[in-house]
């Protein structure tokens, strides 16, 4: 009986790490589209080959260094137990992208004020899909929260920044594969608040109906008529949610220009995304030297006669092949040795490299 005794004890042990390895929590999703903090990070640092953690942008790497890489492992967790919808009064200020502190993991990191978190490009007033990770699957309301109009990336996040009732809310909506995975998720169609422009955050509240369990996200956006391209993923990189935009692409286009000295203390890189027949999407990368920048234009011709289309993130104007872009109110600032993306689309064939690329300051 001992013996027995003494081999359920182990058995208790055994699994009990196997539970505490990373990525092995019972935990239930986040939002994907718009990406959360967590999930977007996660899909930033993830290292495919050996499954490590290894942030490349700069918000998610200061999140991993206050909460420690389990917070990405498991990315889904976010939650709190006793949570039972509740919102404003229940989380206090400066820690609802954590779900306060009382949740399973540390997730405090991601309450860093910061304006270089992987940022969502989106048009007011849109119909998107939104995506929901099901991680693991449970009957419950999911809401949607905007930031008001005048939200400030740069100070920790109140629920006095948020408007008081949701844009958007659903329950029980369809689910397209899942549990366990990745790519699982729930889906609904909703419309974007109307009227929103600039930098925004939208705040997810899951509110299971079975339990108290409440799941609670960050996702950085920015109203500038985009269609969902994600950038600060991977180094600054932009990818597309859906083949809406650009139109059928091909293959990722893995060329680009070399950073240009410029002057006045900011160099430009400019590299193709994607093509397809007629266009492309690309993007440039603004970097800082030693001192830091406060406002900057990039300029250049294309090669073959193409011609820009769109852009996010940059104020563009266009004189047949000739391109200026310059930035918006709130990526002007640019850390010392530091840079910011902003990305377009073009008509013709992609150019692998540009002419007459130029960074000025000021």
């Amino acid at each position: 009986m001992k013996l027995l005794r003494l081999f359920a004890v182990a058995l208790f042990a055994a699994a009990a790490a196997v539970v505490a390895l990373p990525g092995a929590a019972q935990a239930h999703g986040a939002l994907q589209v718009p990406g959360s903090r967590t999930w977007l990070c996660y899909q930033d640092g993830r290292n495919p080959q050996t499954g490590a953690i290894e942030p490349k942008n700069a918000a998610c790497a200061a999140a991993v260094a206050q909460s420690g890489t389990t917070s990405l492992y498991n990315w889904f967790a976010v939650l709190r137990s006793d949570g039972a919808g509740r919102v404003s009064g229940f989380l206090p200020d400066g820690q609802l992208c954590s779900g306060g502190t009382g949740g399973p993991y540390n997730f405090t990191g991601f309450n860093l004020a910061r304006t270089d978190w992987p940022l969502t490009h989106l048009t007011a007033g849109a119909n998107v899909q939104f995506k929901y990770n099901d991680w693991a699957k449970h009957p419950g309301t999911f809401s949607l929260y905007i930031t008001k109009d005048g939200y400030d990336p740069t100070k920790p996040l109140a629920w006095s920044d948020l408007e008081p009732t949701p844009f958007d809310q659903v329950t029980n909506p369809p689910a397209n594969g899942g549990p366990g995975t990745d790519d699982g998720h729930y889906y609904w169609n909703g419309n974007l608040p109307s009227g929103k422009t600039g930098r925004h955050l939208v705040y997810s509240v899951w509110s299971r109906s079975d339990s108290q369990e409440t799941f609670y996200g960050c996702s950085d956006v920015v109203f500038d008529g985009g269609n969902g391209e994600v950038t600060g993923v991977g180094g600054g990189g932009t990818t597309s949610p859906s083949p809406s935009t650009p139109p059928s692409p091909s293959p990722s286009v893995s060329t680009s220009n070399p950073p240009n000295p410029g002057t006045g203390g900011c160099t430009a890189m400019y590299s193709v995304v994607s093509a397809w027949s007629g266009g492309f999407q690309g993007e440039v990368m603004v970097h800082a030297g030693t001192t830091p920048v406060n406002g900057w234009k990039v300029s250049w011709t294309f090669p073959g006669g193409q011609t820009l289309a769109q852009t996010w993130s940059g104020k563009a104007t266009s004189s047949g092949s000739l391109a200026t872009v310059t930035n918006e109110s709130w990526n002007a600032s640019v850390p010392a040795n530091g840079h910011t993306t902003f990305g377009f689309l073009a008509s013709g064939t992609a150019a692998a490299t540009v002419q007459n690329l130029t960074c000025t300051t000021g």
